[in-house]
């Protein structure tokens, strides 16, 4: 069983910098972040190993996201630069035994989520 909590999130401007932090409990998955705007679906954001490498990104973010992971303290990051209005969602962590990928299916274990509003 794994837990996990974010934390970080809040009230941010336009082209400002934002590092999400989340914390597992329980043994080693591959992580995942994924954002829900209002009235759309889920997207997934980018993931990394249960090793911290060979992160992937959605396209959207390229350049502008950086995922990590600090093994020892169980805590993967999200650094997001250049944020824009569009970028306001919930922002949730989410763990996989299988994939560190964009099939939001294949992820077990779910934080609750955390807002991050973006004003201009």
């Amino acid at each position: 069983q794994v837990h996990l909590v974010e934390f970080g999130g809040g009230l941010v401007q336009a082209g400002d910098s934002l590092r999400l932090s989340c914390v597992a409990s329980g043994r080693a998955y591959h992580v995942g972040w994924f954002r829900q705007a209002p009235d759309k679906e889920r997207e997934f954001v980018a993931g990394i190993t249960s090793t911290g490498s060979q992160p992937f990104y959605a396209d959207s973010v390229k350049g502008r996201f950086t995922i990590s992971s600090d093994i020892a303290k169980n805590t993967i990051f999200l650094q997001m630069d250049g944020l824009k209005p569009e970028t306001a969602a919930i922002y949730s962590c989410t763990a996989s035994k299988v994939t560190w990928n964009n099939n939001q299916h294949l992820y077990d274990y779910w934080g609750q989520g955390i807002q991050i509003p973006v004003s201009s």
